[in-house]
């Protein structure tokens, strides 16, 4: 079974710096995209940037020169730095990953337990 599991959420004040991590492990074959989503108080989920095996990204406009996400894909993992953070930036953030499964070889989602980011103002 493959599993996703975050790290590095945390409190911080606006303008600081946080740093989220998210390792897969299981056994894998291989994974595609990677990316990090995320849902505030009230707010359905959103995308929040992604980034595909050969390190193509996308970003959600809100994040977008704040933001960064990097992948090691030998290690399987992905994470997102995130800079000039804002109070509107706190919400739980969720790693999620396009994954191949050795046993399976069939493509499937998965989705890791969330991180809490705070940003005070």
């Amino acid at each position: 079974q493959v599993r996703l599991a975050e790290s590095g959420g945390g409190s911080v004040q606006g303008g600081g710096s946080l740093r989220l991590s998210c390792a897969a492990s299981g056994s894998i074959y291989s994974i595609n995209v990677m990316g990090w989503y995320r849902q505030g108080p009230g707010k359905q989920r959103e995308l929040v940037a992604t980034i595909t095996k050969g390190g193509s990204t996308n970003y959600a406009v809100s994040v977008k020169g704040r933001f960064n996400i990097s992948r090691d894909n030998a290690k399987n993992t992905v994470s997102l730095q995130m800079n000039s953070l804002r109070p509107e930036d706190t919400a739980v953030y969720y790693c999620s990953a396009d994954v191949i499964p050795m046993a399976t070889l069939s493509n499937v989602e998965v989705w890791g337990q969330g991180t809490l980011v705070i940003v005070s103002s």
